[in-house]
């Protein structure tokens, strides 16, 4: 391979070089033998000596964000195609701020002995696959240089490859198990008129990663079928997106659809671990390790509410499609957490904050029920469509 071949696809290692340059050198040797380039990135801290006296809080930012900005420009310049991190903790908290603005589908891949909560947080903020190695990092050893060779030969068969300018239109939707059979029908159409729909599960991680997306620009349109993160964000439920859900799309100005798919309950863990204010409330156990907690109408009010002034802010088309007849399949006469006033509140709540120049349709079904879905994708499909000749027009 030419030399000029391997500059314009080298593989950018990450790592602190004053304690981590055996491993680096391991894996560096690998990547060059599979006939890539490698490019280092070294975010030691004797690389920035000058400013050691920092707090070191301070000091692990200012190296994250110059990795970052060298990372960003290595791409710009079409001169890598992968990436890996070679760390403990502090490195890996580094490695997830340097490859913060990398795009969706660029290959990360993360060697690390970080403590699995660290790890689980960066997974919950990128695409990054993480090799855990089990054992601390010092040095190259017989069991060390079995994770480093794996790691390396991984990151050398990646390579990345952006989307041609003509793909088809990619539509985003969230769902979670309660209206699984609304978002079903729901891909099904879109995929009739040949538009992909990409599914987000709304456990918080979920709805995090989207809006992330959305902000990137992956998506012609949003179809928000369930906004249960706002019940969590509000109750402090374990499935919250954070204070920035359903925000990216106004910002962008894409179309989005909006239901208020879910949020009916909130998501707890095992039962004990209810908040104590919360033990005389109405609970279901979803599963052994899921408790789910009904939303009162004050709760779903407020919900609503929030949910106007998120689509206040909206630069395009939005629509808010309400099912009169329930949110989830646990929401329906007869289920667990039937409850029409709850329901109503929220769409009062949506009301008392939403501007006239987003549309409400009220629908006479359940979220669920096939009609939802053919009115949801009905309004997409029209919008879309506006945004194609609003850009022909230009």
């Amino acid at each position: 391979m030419s030399q000029a071949k391997l500059e314009q696809d080298a593989v950018a290692i990450v790592a602190t070089m004053d304690t981590k340059q055996p491993e680096v050198s391991c894996v560096a040797d690998i990547i060059r033998a599979s006939g890539r380039g490698v490019v280092l990135v070294d975010v030691g801290t004797s690389s920035v000596a000058a400013t050691r006296s920092a707090d070191p809080a301070a000091l692990l930012a200012d190296i994250g964000r110059r990795a970052r900005n060298s990372v960003n420009a290595l791409l710009a310049e079409g001169r890598i195609s992968a990436i890996i991190g070679i760390a403990g903790g502090k490195g890996s908290g580094v490695f997830g701020e340097v490859i913060a603005d990398l795009p969706f589908g660029f290959p990360k891949l993360l060697v690390s002995s970080a403590r699995p909560a660290l790890l689980a947080e960066l997974a919950g903020k990128s695409d990054l696959l993480l090799y855990p190695t089990l054992v601390d990092l010092f040095g190259v050893n017989g069991f060390t240089r079995r994770i480093l060779a794996n790691a390396a030969h991984a990151i050398a068969a990646m390579h990345h490859k952006p989307l041609s300018q003509a793909r088809r239109k990619i539509v985003a939707i969230t769902a979670f198990g309660v209206t699984t059979p609304a978002v079903n029908q729901c891909v099904r159409l879109l995929s009739e008129k040949d538009i992909e729909a990409i599914v987000f599960p709304a456990n918080g991680s979920g709805g995090r990663k989207m809006e992330a997306l959305i902000e990137a620009g992956e998506f012609d349109a949003v179809l928000d079928l369930t906004t249960t993160e706002l019940a969590d964000d509000l109750l402090g439920g374990t499935a919250s997106a954070g204070p920035d859900r359903l925000t990216a799309a106004s910002c962008r100005g894409i179309p989005q659809l909006i239901a208020p798919g879910a949020v009916d309950m909130v998501n707890f863990g095992i039962v004990s671990s209810v908040p104590e204010r919360f033990s005389k409330r109405e609970l279901y156990s979803h599963t052994p390790y899921t408790t789910l907690m009904r939303t009162t109408p004050e709760e779903s009010f407020e919900i609503g509410r929030r949910t106007g002034l998120k689509l206040a802010a909206a630069k395009g088309a939005a629509c808010v499609l309400w099912p009169s007849e329930g949110v989830s399949d646990y929401d329906r006469d007869g289920g667990v957490f039937y409850d029409p006033e709850a329901n109503a509140a929220w769409l009062s709540g949506l009301r008392s904050t939403l501007p006239p120049s987003v549309v409400v349709q009220e629908m006479p079904c359940h979220i669920n029920d096939p009609a939802f879905a053919a009115a949801a994708v009905g309004w997409i499909l029209q919008n879309i469509e506006k945004e194609v000749v609003s850009h022909e027009n230009v």
